[in-house]
């Protein structure tokens, strides 16, 4: 049980006294949670199936997006939130209770085409930026037809599709843009809700299933999304060239060569003794390595009710076992075991 197993880590680390804790402590103890839509599908088994294995705990959470996921969390009308943009030093400090920030999983961000007859498409690293900039229109202009030589590419205009929430998802992905991108930098920019160029081809759908559904429907379009998403409804997503100038498709081995390089900052949250576990990957180096790769983590109060702080810390060690055997299956990425240690060990403080 994912409960015992925690109480047990807990007393060889000296946190807790040897005494054994059951299910029916517990009993009708409910979390409710919202936030981020990247990890959705794989919170959803977790979820269930955590509450499942506990009698009287319940767990539930509502996809609507990072941005909105945070602003319930300070309002604190949810238990706990869901964002792939962890949170500002600004958000922080909203916060009444205080906020342990945890890395859980993390997965890719793929751009989703609809494009009859073409089963493969490449992307330059100089040309996906251009297109969510606005800049190239076209589906067959010069730069896409010379990565793809061979293909038909229509003579069509490109339909751009993004979020019309606030979104984590699209932090990370105009992360991305803005770090290889001046012109997207300066242009549209780098934030949960960016400036999106006013054209009658750049459509909005809410979340990443809205964006999904809206890319399958609309010929001649592309949009952004969690791999998991395009693996779930068999999606085509692109081929994007890496830093290193190689063209890399998304996966669980070019997913994790990303996320190897990633780097936590140490010190601490501010206005707390948290350790700071956010850490971004905005253009990741080597040959292996896909280019949109990210974290996304949960947000829980570092105080609060005693009984749902156990049920809290009972969810993390079931996410940080259990859980991870399913990211690949599911989409995601599994957290490197060294994360796994860190996000352990900070998820004590929940109390």
């Amino acid at each position: 049980m994912p409960m015992l197993s925690l109480v047990k880590t807990a007393i060889a680390a000296g946190c807790l006294s040897a005494v054994a804790f059951s299910p029916a402590a517990f009993a009708d103890v409910k979390l409710m949670g919202s936030g981020a839509s990247f990890p959705a599908p794989i919170y959803a088994k977790w979820f269930k199936d955590f509450s499942a294995a506990n009698k009287g705990v319940r767990v539930d959470y509502q996809s609507k997006g990072s941005g909105a996921g945070i602003q319930d969390f300070i309002n604190q009308v949810v238990d706990f939130a869901g964002s792939d943009a962890a949170m500002s030093d600004e958000e922080i400090a909203q916060v009444k209770n205080g906020v342990v920030l945890l890395p859980v999983t993390a997965g890719e961000i793929v751009l989703t085409y609809n494009l009859k007859g073409v089963d493969e498409l490449r992307l330059p690293r100089d040309v996906y930026p251009a297109i969510f900039s606005g800049e190239i229109t076209k589906w067959n202009d010069p730069k896409i037809a010379a990565a793809n030589p061979g293909v038909e590419l229509p003579d069509q205009e490109i339909t751009v599709v993004v979020r019309s929430d606030s979104s984590g998802t699209t932090y990370v992905f105009t992360g991305h843009l803005a770090e290889i991108s001046e012109s997207f930098k300066t242009t549209v920019g780098h934030d949960k809700s960016p400036q999106w160029p006013k054209s009658t081809k750049f459509v909005k759908a809410p979340k990443n299933d809205g964006v999904t559904a809206t890319v399958k429907q609309t010929p001649g379009s592309i949009g952004y999304i969690e791999y998991g998403f395009a693996k779930l409804t068999k999606a085509p997503s692109a081929i994007l060239e890496n830093q290193a100038g190689k063209f890399v498709a998304g996966g669980a081995e070019t997913g994790a060569a990303a996320l190897a390089t990633a780097e936590f900052p140490g010190g601490t949250l501010p206005g707390s003794n948290v350790p700071d576990l956010r850490a971004w990957i905005m253009d990741p180096a080597g040959d292996d390595a896909y280019p949109i790769v990210s974290y996304t983590w949960l947000l829980l109060p570092e105080t609060q009710d005693a009984d749902k702080a156990q049920v809290a810390r009972d969810l993390v060690e079931y996410v940080l076992t259990e859980g991870q055997k399913s990211a690949d299956s599911m989409g995601y990425i599994p957290l490197p075991a060294n994360v796994v240690e860190k996000v352990r060990e900070v998820s004590q403080l929940v109390q």
